[in-house]
């Protein structure tokens, strides 16, 4: 059966992609960040999982807000990405991996998701960042990648316990399919950030460093967050804490926190890295 071997935490902020583009790694204002990736990069490197299921908001790209599916899977056999207007570079285009996520897209379906299903979708920089990070010098070619979209723009959105909820039949389809695969799962986004209005720049860090630790330890307490709570305590965009906690949802077995760095602020958000290992329940 397929496994899942890990979770991923991680900022997908386009300002990252700039830092590296112009070789900012090394800058004052840049090192505390970049210098939490190496041993991110070290475990991917060592493992070298087949594929990469990786929750992200889509960010005006592929949907705008006149059309925002809830939650959003990519079946196709490849991504591409295109100019969004961050100056960024565009990327070369992501592998997917059509016959997993199609299992994960029918077996959501039966579990009672009504998930918009793309055979073409293109992919914004809340996926791209994240595998440039990984695999610096876009050498992600050999993995291939599951796109989840999570609305965190338009109301209304999904709430913490249903895309916890989300993460855990995405994690019980994956056990039910019948190939030897190794999964990781990538939970993207902010932590604490808003971006505009009269509360730009707000940053809780006492809240963010407690969610990474009820991440590993108890990550349903996080449910009993609304949006509403999200965005008073941890900013407007604090919502994106519903990609990680997708991507915990996922991990249903014992988990083991092996890395984190944090660091705010970076581009007015706290950003939150965490490598966690996950084995199977036997049965």
């Amino acid at each position: 059966m397929a496994n899942i071997i890990g979770g991923i935490t991680t900022s997908h902020i386009p300002a990252i992609a700039n830092a590296m583009a112009n070789g900012l790694e090394e800058t004052p204002y840049w090192k505390p960040f970049f210098d939490g990736y190496p041993p991110v990069r070290d475990w991917l490197n060592e493992k070298k999982p087949d594929v990469i299921i990786l929750f992200y908001n889509d960010h005006g790209l592929e949907f705008f807000i006149d059309k925002k599916p809830t939650f959003a899977i990519g079946v196709a056999d490849e991504y591409h990405n295109a100019d969004e207007g961050w100056g960024i570079p565009t990327i070369p285009p992501v592998t997917g991996e059509s016959e997993l996520s199609w299992h994960i897209a029918n077996s959501l379906v039966e579990d009672g998701f009504d998930m918009t299903i793309c055979q073409e979708m293109k992919v914004d920089h809340g996926l791209t960042v994240p595998l440039n990070l990984m695999w610096p010098g876009y050498n992600y070619g050999h993995v291939k990648v599951i796109p989840v979209c999570i609305n965190c723009e338009q109301h209304p959105m999904p709430q913490p316990k249903r895309t916890f909820a989300l993460g855990q039949a995405i994690g019980r389809a994956v056990a039910s399919f019948d190939e030897d695969l190794n999964v990781v799962v990538f939970g993207t986004g902010g932590m604490s950030h808003q971006l505009d209005g009269e509360r730009a720049g707000i940053i809780n860090r006492k809240f963010d460093i407690e969610c990474l630790d009820k991440l590993v330890t108890d990550p349903e307490d996080l449910t009993k967050y609304s949006n509403l709570d999200l965005v008073e305590i941890a900013g407007a965009q604090g919502v994106e804490l519903n990609m990680l906690l997708a991507m915990r949802g996922t991990l249903i077995g014992q988990v083991k926190e092996l890395h984190r760095n944090y660091h705010a602020p970076i581009s007015n958000t706290g950003s939150g890295l965490m490598l966690l290992e996950h084995t199977m329940p036997e049965k």
